[in-house]
């Protein structure tokens, strides 16, 4: 039977308006102010563009239909996620950026009635953003190892008070509301024994320190480091089931890291796009830059990486679709994919030479951007390490039963 890897006519269509609202409202913002979504006016700048984004019928292409999204399934999410990331504003001009994206994911499948009314449904229609508080400062805390969660909740009555440090928590400063993530059982180190709470950004004892400086520029909000002192989060504020924090963000995780994937794929293709323009015009050695077999070959190579990384994709796409858990096929699109994006913007620096580095083309902050891709939800080395362990895990499994 046949693997049909098509897409709807709606779906190509909303392709086409995407591609088409990007280059007339996104693009020309993004060029006119370097990248940098702060100076070009931040949340200010968010609400023009997704109130515009609406109008053109391309708004939050993944929110629930009930809340004014357009419902798209993870894989009929991919080509136009990836038309979006074609300017790197463009995820937050649609509201399909990060973490908001996650977290509309997480809470349409996890919040209570309640919750959804309070949260999920400002969220969604960009009425407010939100972050999701995980990561921890070294040398100890939550990272690339969540079972070294340090922060803590202790219960207290009608609820939680929550204590501890959080850094590079994404979209932190304007914040209108937190996904926190803390320990309620066992010590650091110990697996499990977290629990999530939603937390109004206006809650007292939260306190946004300081942005901790990145080379990528496009997130609104920054990438903050932030106190939580005896924050009280009531009962009917936890999110899911007490303990049961790092099984939650499962649901989240895998089709966050795809999502990642679709939107800097985007950005991946304008690169390459970028420079086989620059190639097929520049005169140089007797004829066209195109021609010469060495520039051939850089853009052989990354068509074959965007290739790749697009089946990569779409396997695991597939997979959530069907209501797997995908880590394989996640972490394998994932790794693949943000390894694949930095090589495909280093050679179309290349191919454009001096004009690569320079801010004239977009390459140079293109590679700022796509950089951290390699270590934002988990590092390379990670992904690794777990899709190894389960490989070992399924051989001897393999081998007890064959014994």
């Amino acid at each position: 039977m046949p693997v049909d890897l098509s897409y709807s006519a709606e779906v190509l269509d909303l392709v086409a308006r995407t591609e088409a609202f990007i280059a007339a409202h996104v693009l020309p913002v993004e060029e006119e102010f370097a990248g940098d979504i702060t100076a070009a006016g931040g949340d200010d700048l968010r609400r023009e563009l997704n109130a515009k984004a609406k109008a053109a019928g391309v708004f939050a292409p993944h929110a629930p239909v009930e809340y004014g999204g357009l419902g798209l399934s993870m894989s009929d999410r991919s080509p136009v996620f990836s038309a979006a990331g074609l300017s790197t504003f463009g995820p937050a001009a649609l509201h399909i950026g990060a973490p908001d994206e996650g977290n509309v994911h997480m809470l349409a499948h996890i919040a209570s009635d309640a919750q959804r009314d309070k949260y999920l449904g400002p969220l969604a229609t960009g009425e407010v953003r939100s972050a999701f508080a995980m990561t921890e400062p070294a040398p100890s805390g939550a990272g690339a190892d969540p079972n070294q969660l340090s922060t803590t909740a202790t219960r207290v009555g009608g609820g939680w008070r929550i204590n501890g440090r959080k850094r590079f928590i994404t979209g932190a400063e304007g914040a209108g509301f937190f996904i926190i993530m803390a320990r309620t059982a066992g010590g650091v180190g110990d697996r499990g024994g977290a629990t999530m709470f939603l937390a109004p950004g206006g809650t007292a004892g939260i306190s946004v320190d300081r942005h901790v400086e990145t080379i990528d520029k496009a997130m609104i909000g920054g990438h903050c480091e932030m106190t939580f002192t005896d924050v009280f989060v009531p009962d009917e504020d936890v999110l899911g089931e007490v303990d049961e924090g790092y099984r939650y963000a499962q649901v989240r995780l895998g089709p966050a890291r795809m999502t990642h994937v679709m939107r800097w794929l985007g950005s991946a293709q304008r690169a390459h796009r970028v420079a086989v323009d620059y190639v097929r015009e520049r005169d140089g050695f007797g004829g066209k830059l195109a021609d010469l077999g060495m520039i051939q070959q850089l853009i052989a190579d990354n068509e074959i990486d965007l290739a790749a990384t697009q089946a990569l994709l779409a396997r695991a796409c597939y997979e959530l679709d069907q209501g797997e858990h995908a880590s394989d096929s996640t972490s394998i699109a994932k790794t693949y994919g943000a390894e694949a994006f930095s090589r495909i913007v280093d050679r179309s620096i290349q191919m454009c030479g001096g004009l690569g580095v320079s801010a004239d083309l977009p390459l140079a902050r293109l590679a700022n951007e796509l950089r951290p891709f390699r270590i934002y939800d988990g590092p390379s080395e990670v992904h690794r390490w777990a899709i190894a362990k389960r490989a070992v895990g399924r051989a001897r499994k393999a081998a007890e039963r064959k014994g």
